[in-house]
């Protein structure tokens, strides 16, 4: 059996980095891609590649590039993400399309770049990260969970138009894990005369708590490993907390209004 060769958008750090430490260790041929080689002179873990998934070209170049080491890409997992906060009012209409055009057409543009290659194979697996928020609209982040729950969506039809062609797609939606996502986070400002101020404020510093209390990303990793040496994925996966998986099935049980003062209760805490 050759070595599954696996390509990893955003693995550099958190999460991407993560799931290729653990693919790496289980024997896999794995590849990061990051959008700026240079700065990260000293990482050893696994072949880094330059890709901004905001770019076809590089895209493109990227996918081209691994093809002429390997001949064969076997697992393509979208990773590469950003966070985005904000009162929907007051969040600015660029910083919406920004984030779309990373969490949503970035992740598009790649697969549309590797399916033919899988379709030549006849084989290949595609899983998309997304997140446990993307199935719920979350007060201060709905541009985050819309990003991520369009993701959701359109993998389902991905998934049913490819299977004709032996490919597999589906989603692992984490919850809260302790990564660097803050950091590169797009938060809308504060403003001292926002009606939002207060709300928005104490939504925020739950946020950065949540992140630094999350999870071990390692757990993602080893979750994506059982996906990949699952002979027919289901279409999609949950990986976090109890308490975050369980708050997906109270929505599903729970009058619409019921749900929603549970989020209103917990966001504001």
């Amino acid at each position: 059996m050759k070595t599954k060769v696996v390509l990893i958008t955003g693995g550099s750090s958190g999460i991407g980095k993560a799931i290729g430490l653990h693919l790496k260790n289980l024997g896999y041929k794995v590849y990061g891609t990051t959008r700026d080689k240079s700065k990260y002179p000293s990482f050893k873990d696994f072949p880094l590649l330059e890709m901004n998934v905001r770019n076809v070209n590089t895209i493109k170049e990227c996918i081209t590039s691994l093809l002429k080491m390997e001949n064969r890409i076997d697992v393509l997992i979208n990773n590469a993400g950003v966070g985005i906060t904000g009162p929907m009012e007051e969040t600015p209409h660029e910083e919406v399309i920004n984030a779309f055009a990373t969490n949503f057409n970035g992740p598009l543009s790649v697969m549309n770049t590797v399916l033919p290659v899988m379709r030549e194979q006849k084989e290949g697996l595609i899983i998309n990260i997304t997140s446990i928020a993307g199935y719920m609209g979350l007060p201060y982040r709905g541009i985050y969970s819309a990003s991520k729950g369009a993701l959701e969506i359109v993998t389902e039809s991905y998934r049913m138009e490819t299977k004709q062609f032996g490919i597999k797609l589906t989603t692992l939606a984490p919850g809260d894990f302790a990564t660097n996502i803050a950091s590169g986070r797009y938060h809308t400002p504060v403003f001292e005369n926002s009606p939002y101020k207060s709300a928005y404020k104490s939504t925020l510093e739950a946020i950065d708590a949540d992140v630094d209390s999350g999870g071990d990303p390692a757990v993602v990793g080893r979750k994506i490993a059982k996906i990949i040496e699952t002979k027919n994925p289901k279409p999609h996966y949950k990986v976090g907390s109890f308490i975050q998986k369980f708050s997906l099935t109270l929505k599903n049980i729970l009058p619409g209004r019921w749900f929603e003062k549970l989020l209103e209760s917990h966001s504001a805490h």
